[in-house]
């Protein structure tokens, strides 16, 4: 999650806004909830001129910054709008439609930001740890603890036979 894309994503907003789109919503996703893009903006619409306004000033001003939709969805009957810039997605909605779809409630992993977050500098994240990592820590565990198994495994045997004996004397 580049700051160039932050930086677009708030260019995007900002356009939003001026074209009073309203509840702005900015999901971070989460890596490990297998979205395919860093961002969602999430807006609604109260009408479908409105809806397509908004779409028209979003391109407009990321195309001036050099970034063009991967794909345009919806723009003709303007219910549902999507423009996918790959790093982030933009969804603008009519009321009835964002309602419908909830995708605040789809993606609740994600984290919520406000424009304002889109500013500062992203936190860095935990990466997930790869299978091969996660096998290694496994085994060096395994290695830390085999002279503590060991002496465990040895105690017991002698326990064990020291029963036999005491049985068979008996």
């Amino acid at each position: 999650m580049s700051l160039q894309t932050r930086q677009h994503v708030a260019q995007a907003v900002k356009a939003i806004e001026g074209k009073k789109g309203e509840d702005v919503v900015i999901l971070e996703m989460d890596k490990s909830s297998g979205a395919f893009t860093d961002y969602f903006v999430v807006c609604s619409g109260t009408n479908p001129r409105q809806i397509q306004a908004i779409a028209d000033d979003v391109q407009k001003n990321l195309s001036a910054a050099g970034q063009r939709p991967n794909s345009v969805e919806g723009y003709t009957q303007a219910e549902w709008v999507l423009l996918d810039y790959v790093d982030f997605v933009l969804h603008i909605f009519s009321e009835r439609a964002r309602k419908f779809y909830d995708l605040e409630r789809l993606w609740k992993s994600a984290r919520k930001l406000s424009p304002a977050d889109l500013a500062k500098k992203p936190a860095p994240k935990k990466q997930a740890t790869s299978r091969k990592e996660a096998a290694k820590k496994s085994t060096a565990k395994k290695k830390a603890a085999a002279p503590r198994t060991a002496a465990r495994n040895k105690t017991r045997a002698q326990g064990s036979k020291s029963k036999k004996k005491s049985r068979k004397s008996a």
